[in-house]
């Protein structure tokens, strides 16, 4: 190799290593139960770049909701959520959290989401997604998200509701177990107008 081309090398080692620190948020989804069929507008402000919208985000979400979560569009056509997927260089706090092997997963999460506010089917759609990642690991590191997420991705719901749940997990893989602080889980109860997200990060 000639000698020339090593700072050129070294140069393109550094961009990819920069790359990397980038992560995607997977499949945060949004479910709106008014009391009564509303008119809705969603609008996400997010600290990354959009990758996969459905229905397609054009600035906002409009549609109208009924109390079952049963979501339309101004075409007519139904959906059971507002989806989002994005890049983004996110630094997600890993302080507090689980280790979970991942024997153990669909257990945990079970109880886990039950505590974070989850409905039995909102909480089915979660683990049904997220079960083949992590239950095929030997450990993984799980810590749910506050303000380093909600800070990160935005949301502004017209009209306000009454609660707004978001659920977030970031998590790594792990060969083998690491001692970390226990996260307290609480949710708030639910009532009146009421928005849930839930989604995640592999993280590292």
């Amino acid at each position: 190799m000639k000698k020339s081309l090593l700072p050129l090398l070294l140069v393109l080692a550094c961009l990819l290593a920069l790359c990397g620190c980038t992560q995607e948020a997977y499949k945060p989804v949004i479910y709106l139960y008014p009391e009564e069929e509303t008119l809705v507008t969603v609008e996400l402000d997010y600290d990354g770049q959009l990758t996969c919208t459905y229905p397609s985000y054009e600035g906002s979400w409009t549609v109208i909701a009924a109390p079952d979560g049963t979501l339309t569009d101004g075409a007519g056509k139904e959906y059971n959520y507002l989806y989002w997927e994005g890049v983004d260089r996110t630094r997600y706090d890993f302080s507090q959290g689980f280790c979970v092997a991942g024997a153990d997963i669909a257990a945990f999460l079970e109880d886990a989401l039950a505590q974070l506010g989850l409905t039995r089917r909102e909480a089915n759609e979660f683990i049904v997604y997220w079960l083949p990642q992590l239950e095929s690991n030997p450990y993984n590191l799980i810590s749910f998200q506050g303000e380093a997420y909600t800070s990160h991705a935005r949301l502004s719901v017209t009209p306000a509701p009454d609660i707004l749940l978001r659920v977030f997990m970031a998590w790594k893989p792990l060969e083998s177990p690491v001692e970390v602080e226990p996260q307290v889980l609480t949710a708030p109860e639910r009532s009146g107008f009421t928005v849930v997200e839930w989604g995640g990060s592999k993280v590292g």
